[in-house]
């Protein structure tokens, strides 16, 4: 079957690090980050560490039979919503020349974000005291009656965003909304790719966002081990290093809009880059928990490298999902390892969440943003906070510093609890 080629034409982020993608990459460049302490009652010190996103605004042009719709979107939705505004725009694609039917939205709301239980968080510091392991049903109950909004539930829909998106762009054709563990943003890419490809689209909307400052969220990570315990403040989100011990989280919107090669070319499109391969794939652990396999991602690796018909050699820069914990940077590096070979170790490798904090699904589409923006002036970002890593590793073009690069093709990796990974090559312009 004949395969359209698909291009990127338009691009929207939002993140702690800034409020639109120059923002965002010129504070990168200048190797800053968005992570910052936030005092607060109540909540041990680790947790107040993440990465928050200031001075948002709504716009202006939202047409009036949204507008009330408008309450209903989430925190990490509305930041969806802006990334996704900023990437049509950027596009700069007449939607009034596409039919609403051949327009592809794809959502990806991530995992862990527990939106729809902060609606339940006053009640509950109420009926434990500050006593987690002990609930007084009598004060919740009371404490729910007065302190919770009574539209919770509407609030706490996972895919309002996809239902306010398609409503503000009329996007009308092959859609879906994912709420998958955190290797959903890539999913949703993947999904939009494919539509245009496969005949099914002319342009396509892949939108990630996520919100995993809130209380609920926060407590739900820390649970089950994933956090950093932020012992070097704003420094301690360190993927690959020795000694890191977990992620900061924070909350952002990212979005990529695709079109047709020929559709792209006929009306004069600035082509940002272009999809050359992607492949999913779902490693299982020998452990009956949640855990992550001894080479999570590199089955991914290895499909994508051959649908785009590249060689690791070919590309600029690995950028791995990078959580900063142990196991999982562990496993990752090992798949990278096994792509590298022996006559490849000299690719270099950089982490970008300790720019933003880690963002769930909205991370997975800002990376390839990043990695766009970095082959586009040339070089490869310094992972923040880096110093040394296992003796086993210690081969890997591993950096702190910003590198140049020549090649334009990059590899984007991300991957989840559970044995779920996708890998992403891009080639930037």
């Amino acid at each position: 079957m004949h395969e359209r080629e698909v291009v990127i034409t338009g691009i929207g982020l939002i993140t702690p690090l800034g409020l639109n993608c120059e923002e965002n990459w010129e504070n990168l460049k200048a190797m800053k980050t968005g992570i910052a302490f936030h005092p607060g009652d109540g909540s041990p010190n680790f947790l107040r560490y993440f990465g928050k996103v200031s001075d948002v605004e709504i716009p202006q042009d939202i047409p009036d039979k949204l507008v009330g719709q408008m309450k209903f979107l989430n925190r990490g939705a509305l930041l969806g919503f802006l990334a996704a505004r900023e990437a049509v725009f950027h596009s700069g694609a007449p939607l009034s020349d596409t039919l609403p039917g051949r327009r592809a939205l794809y959502l990806a709301s991530g995992d862990f974000t527990k939106v729809g239980y902060d609606f339940m968080y006053p009640a509950f510091k109420d009926a434990t005291d500050g006593n987690w392991q002990k609930i007084d049903f009598k004060k919740l109950n009371i404490s729910a009656l007065n302190k919770v909004n009574p539209f919770f539930l509407l609030e706490s829909i996972s895919n309002n965003l996809f239902s306010f998106l398609s409503a503000f762009f009329e996007f009308m054709g092959p859609n879906t909304s994912l709420a998958s563990l955190s290797p959903s943003g890539g999913y949703a890419l993947e999904l939009a790719l494919r539509s245009i490809k496969n005949g099914k689209a002319d342009v396509a909307l892949a939108v990630g966002c996520g919100n995993w400052i809130t209380e609920i969220p926060l407590y739900e990570l820390a649970s089950i081990g994933i956090l950093s315990k932020c012992t070097s403040g704003v420094h301690s989100f360190r993927p690959f290093n020795r000694q890191r011990d977990g992620f900061i989280p924070g909350e952002g919107g990212a979005a990529i809009f695709l079109e047709a090669a020929d559709r792209a070319h006929e009306r004069g499109a600035k082509i940002l880059g272009k999809i050359k391969g992607c492949s999913n794939y779902c490693e299982f652990s020998d452990s009956s928990g949640f855990s992550v396999p001894e080479r999570v991602c590199k089955r991914s690796i290895e499909l994508a490298l051959k649908y785009a018909q590249c060689e690791i050699s070919d590309l600029a820069s690995i950028n791995p999902h990078g959580s900063g914990t142990q196991q999982g940077d562990r496993s990752e590096l090992r798949s990278i390892m096994s792509a590298l070979g022996e006559k490849n170790s000299d690719v270099p490798i950089c982490g970008m969440k300790p720019y933003t904090g880690h963002l769930g699904a909205a991370s997975d589409i800002a990376e390839v943003i990043f990695g766009i923006r970095a082959v586009q002036d040339r070089i490869i970002p310094a992972t923040l906070n880096f110093e040394e890593t296992e003796r086993e590793f210690s081969g890997l073009a591993i950096s702190n510093t910003h590198q140049t690069c020549e090649n334009r093709c990059f590899l984007s990796i991300i991957y989840g609890i559970g044995g779920q990974s996708v890998a992403i090559v891009v080639e930037g312009t």
